[in-house]
Parts: structure tokens; sequence; C-alpha cells
């Protein structure tokens, strides 16, 4: 599992980009209902394209549908590949990541602690 982002810069400045990381899902039941909601309303705020694939797989969901995303049962323990390309394709997969690592920010909203 990688912690870090790898970026690869088309041309200099505040341009295209493509980038990808690794994250594990720490929820307790997985990209369910909520989480998948949570994650793909945020991978929608971004204007670059974004894909998942989960536990190794060489197939690249769109991580911008709710269908695809709810549809692949991912699971806790599950390993994300989160890829994206385009502008602010760095700072979706930043974005991306840390609300996987935040389990959804689901604590929060419910008012339980971790």
């Amino acid at each position: 599992m990688t912690s870090g982002l790898r970026s690869e810069k088309q041309e200099p400045g505040p341009l295209p980009v493509n980038c990808q990381t690794e994250v594990e899902v720490k929820h307790g039941v997985g990209l369910h209902a909520r989480p998948s909601v949570t994650f793909t309303r945020l991978a929608k705020s971004f204007p670059c394209s974004i894909e998942v694939a989960v536990n190794g797989s060489d197939v690249w969901l769109n991580g911008k549908s709710i269908i695809k995303i709810m549809g692949a049962r991912i699971r806790k323990g599950s390993i994300l590949r989160i890829r994206a390309d385009g502008i602010l394709a760095e700072e979706a997969i930043r974005a991306l990541k840390g609300l996987i690592e935040r389990n959804f920010d689901e604590e929060k909203k419910h008012g339980r602690t971790a």
C-alpha cells in the first residue's frame, strides 16, 4: 500500500495532471449507501476524471457514478486505487483519500467518537 501521491505533470503550471494513490477502507461496513453517496458527491465536485479500482483489479470504475461505486460492493479492508486525470487532479486525490481515511466523516455526523 502506498501512502503518498504520485504525479506525472503533463505541462508546467496549474494545468492538467495525472495522479494516483491507494487507501484502505476501514469503515465498518465498507462503502454502503451513505459513504458511497459522500464519495461520489465529493468526486463530482472536481472537474477532472476520477476512477477507482478495487483490490488490485485492472477494472477501473467511474468514481463519480453512484451505481458503479455501490455496485462494486467495497467492503472493510478493501484497498482502493484512486486515479484522477485533469485539472485539480492532485486536489481531488488528496480530498478523496482524506475522506476515506476519516471514515467518510460519519462519526462527526452521528455524534460518535472513534
